[in-house]
């Protein structure tokens, strides 16, 4: 799968559910903090994603862009013993996507079970990577919470 074609299945999904958002270009960037300053956008106001394997399983671990994630949470919630970041071979093997490009979103967009940190869905609005480090979109919490369907979590400090 292509970063293009993720793209594609997220702009789907939302104009399917007939859900307004703002598609965001802007120069590349790799980290939460970098997209946040080539939007223009408050990091706080930023969602990141992170493709994390947990006993063996993978899983995409939403939660504010401010903010870093607590594995022994994550072991604790799920109640796995071992959790690591996905390899970058792994990430684009499994998604066709770059580190930094990963969207907030599982099933139908990416095959992985999806868990959202409080601290994603504490703002009236968000706005994220969409599968290519140049392209964002902001959009209501609200909605994306309905639309995206995450297992609530809390896994962030």
């Amino acid at each position: 799968m292509s970063d293009r074609a993720v793209l594609r299945r997220i702009v789907d999904l939302l104009e399917g559910a007939g859900c307004p958002y703002e598609l965001i270009e802007h120069p590349p960037a790799r980290t939460a903090r970098e997209a946040a300053a080539a939007r223009g956008t408050p990091l706080e106001l930023g969602t990141k994603a992170i493709l994390l394997k947990y006993d063996g399983e993978f899983g995409i671990f939403a939660l504010n862009a401010s903010r870093q994630i607590r594995s022994a949470l994550i072991r604790r919630g799920l109640r796995v013993r071992r959790t690591r970041f996905a390899q970058r071979e792994e990430l684009l093997a499994m998604t066709g996507l770059e580190p930094g490009a990963v969207p907030p979103f599982g099933e139908p967009v990416l095959p992985f079970p999806l868990f959202a940190d409080p601290s994603a869905l504490a703002g009236a609005a968000m706005v994220f990577t969409a599968g290519c480090r140049s392209v964002s979109i902001r959009m209501a919490t609200a909605d994306y919470r309905l639309i995206a369907r995450p297992r609530v979590l809390p896994f962030a400090r």
